[in-house]
């Protein structure tokens, strides 16, 4: 089931955060590049006092404790979210009644 979900998140190219339970770390921000067998090969960036270093690093599968990946983002501050008024109307989800019929 991980095998899947890990495949799934590498073909959508999004960022993961993923738990090495062997070694009790996170590596944050990565991307899922490859996976052969039980090898998994991600790339992700850390900050090293002032400069940005890039890693490449393939874990065993059988190491992966977690995988995360964020789902949506709200900014903060003094902006106003969008609301589904704001949404076009091919793009509206439609209220239903209890009887199963459309508004």
């Amino acid at each position: 089931m991980l095998h899947r979900k890990i495949y799934q998140l590498c073909c959508d190219g999004r960022e993961v955060w993923i738990f090495l339970r062997d070694q009790q770390r996170w590596i944050e921000r990565a991307r899922i590049l490859d996976i052969e067998g039980d090898l998994v090969t991600v790339r992700y960036e850390t900050e090293e006092e002032d400069e940005i270093c890039s890693w490449e690093e393939m874990i065993r599968l059988e190491s992966i404790g977690s995988v995360m990946q964020k789902l949506a983002t709200v900014p903060r501050g003094d902006v106003e979210p969008l609301v589904s008024e704001d949404c076009p109307e091919a793009e509206r989800i439609r209220n239903h009644r209890p009887d199963g019929n459309p508004d």
